[in-house]
């Protein structure tokens, strides 16, 4: 059982490593052409917003890091 969970833990982290900017910029291209209504597309968009704004933060808070190391 906990094979299986930390597979599924590793497949969801490289999906949403390598999908999160073409669902990103594609879904909203969908939704506007015509695509019905599903709560767990629309869950898994917001999903990706999070993790988009996670990595800007991350990105964000290195460069303060690097900029007060380098003073």
């Amino acid at each position: 059982m906990k094979r299986t969970l930390r597979e599924l833990y590793g497949v969801g982290i490289l999906f949403f490593y390598f999908f999160k900017w073409p669902y990103f910029l594609g879904f909203p291209f969908l939704y506007i052409n015509g695509l019905d209504n599903n709560f767990i597309l629309d869950g898994i968009w917001f999903l990706t917003i999070f993790l988009i704004l996670k990595d800007i933060y991350t990105i964000i808070k290195r460069k303060k890091i690097n900029q007060c190391d380098t003073k």
